[in-house]
């Protein structure tokens, strides 16, 4: 390593301040420095100093012990490669760029680093002593957050930089990350539940409310009445008004904190069909109750008015409708950046309920009244994370009726699971190219039919095996007896974990994509210029989830729960687990952002990214989901010897 130290910095420890405005500079170019405090950023460029690596230099290495400093790439590439047996592997190679510091857990636990940072080209760093690094740690909150929670910094800082680009739209109308706390228009109105049932009936009327709670002494909730209890309940029973609130109120209300937010609360009701949502404080007391007006009222398109549109439609051209109105709610809610986990369950919420609606119509037309059947969902729809451009995944698991002839039976099935795969498509779920469709006879199956199936691709993993494992192994019941989706997902898990060759070779095969991430450019991308985030971003994290879900036996179907369950019992560190989790958030966000974008143009919308039109930002936080998707390979990759 031969390290140059300029003129002006041989001078003194410290540089001027002509050369400590130009590190200023250059720190605004890029966060968390962007962010910082300005007295701590005027520290910070006043304490670093400037040092050259020609190309092939060691910077750090875990022999040289804890680290001496922290590192801002000012010009040039550094690669961090992962020490050990995989050291060589292009695997474990991490590319740094300008802007982008290192390392930051070594040095701020004082220990060696885990990796060895090696200039891959002529580069200049500036370089912090990691004492002033500890004492920038205590004078910047901002500093200290991204060091802690680096990759969940950036990503709080996407939401914060989409809100702004879609400012105008998201200023129309109020958004829906506001807390519950905040929605709260009177104190909470409350009575006992001894409390007699004329006596809380005049104090709604008085205080023109449109539900009485029910607390405890110290204000906890008991139970609720609302105005649409008061006539099933009291008057049409002749209910003796004398009598305590506690026989006729709902007992064990739903409640959410006030810190949650409006759009956990509109999920929250609408799957529940819920009118009014009782708001608590950090001590489990009411503090008021939200209505689904209030909530509403955040929205030009009401969640309510979608959700009773789609239960109430008798027709396809209602669904049809209904299906436009999910869309552009979604819609809406990227722009107030919504976070990709609630978006991505959010949008299939909803289309959960439009596919359970014309299953229910298709059940009537075709007279199959009484049928004992699963209708299953696959791959993204399977696991709660469907986007903005998706199509049809589905299955069917039936039982035939007694003194049924069992052929017969099944061209029955097969005539009402082809009309609901045409209804779904004229509501804009397309067909699947691939014929995975419930009217598939392949796919339309007994429990014991399914078992067979799975069983076969288990015991004989060929090719075709590992990807039906890949699309099918990711299921739930969308409609139906849960019971089979449940049993069947018991019984899976319990036969793939006990295949390790079975788990071994879906590794291999997950392991074939890898994150696009170049050894001298920031990406590599396809001959178009273009990265496919689902291809090349989503899909890894799915692959690993499905494999770590099998062998710890996860019942979830979703990628996030499959990780932080099986991480946690495999020992991931929840620090890291969080990362990894936050960079497949990111991915899924800017799938949907650029699906938004792509619909605001007319097109259809799809997964494709050109990383040189994404801002410094974007490209950083891309950069780093995909060092989290390959951290996470890396693990497969060493757990199997691959």
């Amino acid at each position: 390593m031969t390290e140059v130290t300029p003129p002006a910095a041989t001078a003194a420890p410290t540089a001027p301040d002509l050369l400590a405005a130009t590190v200023t500079d250059f720190l605004n170019r890029f966060p968390p420095y962007n962010r910082m405090e300005a007295k701590a950023r005027t520290w910070l460029a006043r304490n670093l100093q400037l040092a050259f690596y020609p190309r092939g230099s060691d910077i750090i290495t875990p022999e040289m012990g804890a680290p001496k400093h922290f590192h801002i790439v000012l010009r040039g590439k550094v690669h961090a490669r992962q020490a050990g047996a995989t050291a060589v592997t292009e695997y474990a190679m991490v590319p740094l760029g300008p802007g982008e510091g290192f390392p930051i857990g070594s040095i701020a636990a004082q220990r060696a680093s885990t990796n060895a940072y090696v200039a891959v080209e002529d580069t200049y760093l500036y370089q912090l002593p990691a004492d002033a690094f500890m004492k920038l740690m205590l004078m910047s909150q901002v500093f200290h957050l991204h060091c802690t929670q680096y990759i969940a910094d950036l990503l709080i800082q996407a939401r914060q930089q989409l809100q702004t680009t879609f400012s105008q739209r998201a200023a129309e109308q109020q958004t829906m990350i506001t807390p519950l706390g905040e929605l709260l228009k009177r104190e909470a109105v409350f009575v006992g539940p001894e409390t007699p049932v004329r006596s809380a009936l005049e104090t709604m009327a008085a205080q023109r409310i449109g539900c009485m709670m029910v607390a405890d002494d110290q204000g906890r909730p008991l139970g609720i009445l609302t105005q649409s209890d008061i006539l099933p309940r009291i008057v049409l029973p002749g209910f003796d008004l004398a009598r305590p609130i506690r026989e006729v109120m709902t007992t064990e209300p739903f409640s959410m904190p006030e810190t949650a937010s409006a759009y956990d609360a509109t999920l929250e009701m609408a799957a529940h069909k819920l009118r009014h949502m009782l708001v608590v404080n950090s001590e489990g007391r009411l503090t008021g109750v939200v209505s689904e007006r209030d909530l509403f009222s955040l929205q030009r398109i009401s969640l309510r008015q979608v959700r009773a549109s789609i239960e109430g439609a008798s027709s396809i051209d209602a669904l049809q409708r209904a299906s436009k109105d999910i869309r552009q709610l979604a819609l809406n809610l990227v722009a107030q950046g919504i976070a990709a986990e609630q978006l991505t369950r959010f949008i299939s919420s909803l289309n959960d309920a439009l596919t359970r609606r014309i299953i229910e119509i298709e059940i009537e037309r075709h007279n199959l009244h009484g049928l004992d059947y699963a209708w299953l969902a696959f791959g993204s729809e399977g696991r709660h994370e469907q986007t903005l451009s998706t199509d049809q995944d589905n299955g069917l698991i039936y039982v035939v009726p007694e003194g049924e002839d069992k052929e017969a039976f099944k061209a029955r099935l097969l005539k009402f699971a082809r009309d609901v795969n045409e209804c779904l498509a004229a509501c804009g779920f397309p067909l699947c190219t691939g014929n995975i469709m419930a009217s598939n006879p392949d796919l339309c199956l007994t429990w014991e039919q399914w078992q067979h199936r799975f069983s076969d691709w288990i015991r004989e993993p060929d090719p075709q095996a590992l990807l039906n494992a890949t699309i099918f192994f990711d299921f739930r019941v969308l409609s139906g007896n849960e019971q089979y989706g449940d049993t069947l997902r018991a019984w899976l898990n319990k036969v793939a974990s006990a295949n390790s060759s079975f788990l071994m070779m879906m590794s291999a095969n997950a392991l074939q994509a890898s994150p696009p991430l170049g050894r001298i450019r920031d990406f590599l991308v396809d001959d178009d210029g273009t990265i496919d985030l689902k291809k090349s971003g989503a899909r890894l994290f799915v692959d690993v989830a499905r494999i770590l879900a099998l062998r710890t036996g996860v019942g979830p179907s979703s990628t996030v729960q499959r990780l932080r369950i099986a991480g946690t019992r495999l020992g991931i560190h929840r620090e890291e687990l969080s990362a990894i989790i936050d960079g497949f958030h990111f991915i899924q966000l800017l799938r949907l952002r650029t699906q938004h974008i792509d619909t605001e143009h007319g097109s259809p919308g799809d997964n494709r990214i050109r990383p040189e039109g994404l801002n410094e930002l974007d490209r950083r936080i891309l950069k780093e989901s995909f060092r989290q998707a390959r951290k996470l390979q890396l693990r497969l990759k060493l757990d199997y010897q691959l």
